[in-house]
């Protein structure tokens, strides 16, 4: 599995520049992991091999990663982190939930909370939603005139270019579900009293739009999926594939960025432990 990222990394893009058709990705695609167990098993080891990498992203400090998970409620966005990252030593990974907008954020321009949490050089930072809730929610649910949803899309790929320009390389995940997949996560929510709290009676409502929001998001990888932060379409009805082409993209993205250990100016043997 270690060696899929690549190839996952072109099944799964969204090809900046041309056209995409959601319902052309299939949610249940299993992207060449046949046996769950067995991948459950490696995406284990990856993600170990996610942490070593890390370790050298940190003590090298002059780059960051900045990983975007956006999906519908019950994708697996939380799952996500810990499939894939709970491997990774704390020192160098942040995680950000993006929540309602409080009224000192909403005194600002959208981008302002999103930027103040980006990932330091030598981090690993992760998104839980994002500011594409901004071209999503607020595109579904009217909280922006039209004009304003349109000068978005523009916005968004400025300054991810300019993350990128300045050392932050970018993931970005869309996690792609079924509505029937759904259905059965939300209604292990209410059969399951330990699933209780991770009920949202808010997320019934926004599957009545369920639509709306295929609509908002297909808008959204069509105009947001650039040469310097595209979009990857990762199949979510299956947890452990998701996990698994996931954890296979870091990995191979981390290879490229190929972090290195400084050198020291000075000689170990010139030392001596008593």
């Amino acid at each position: 599995m270690a060696d899929r990222g690549k190839e996952l990394i072109e099944k799964l893009r969204v090809k900046p520049g041309k056209p995409f058709d959601l319902k052309d990705r299939d949610p249940r695609d299993k992207c060449g992991f046949d046996d769950d167990e067995a991948t459950k098993t490696e995406t284990e080891m990856v993600a170990h091999e996610i942490d070593a990498l890390q370790d050298r992203l940190y003590a090298e400090g002059q780059r960051a990663l900045l990983v975007i998970l956006q999906g519908t409620d019950t994708s697996g966005k939380d799952g996500t982190i810990r499939g894939v990252f709970n491997a990774t030593g704390p020192l160098g990974v942040s995680v950000t939930a993006f929540r309602q907008p409080s009224e000192n954020e909403l005194a600002h321009d959208y981008l302002w909370r999103v930027h103040a949490v980006c990932p330091k050089r030598g981090t690993i930072g992760i998104f839980n939603r994002s500011h594409y809730e901004d071209v999503l929610i607020a595109k579904v649910r009217g909280f922006a005139p039209k004009e304003t949803i349109e000068q978005r899309y523009a916005q968004i790929n400025d300054f991810e270019r300019m993350l990128t320009e300045n050392g932050t390389v970018i993931l970005k995940f869309m996690l792609h579900i079924s509505k029937k997949e759904q259905a059965e996560r939300l209604q292990e929510r209410l059969d399951d009293p330990k699933k209780h709290w991770k009920f949202n009676a808010g997320d019934l409502d926004d599957r009545k739009l369920w639509d709306e929001y295929q609509d908002a998001y297909e808008t959204m990888l069509n105009r947001c999926s650039t040469a310097w932060a595209p979009w990857h379409v990762i199949p979510a009805d299956r947890k452990w594939v998701r996990n698994a082409a996931i954890a296979s993209i870091v990995k191979a993205t981390l290879e490229e960025m190929n972090p290195t250990y400084p050198k020291v100016s000075w000689d170990p043997k010139d030392f001596k432990v008593v």
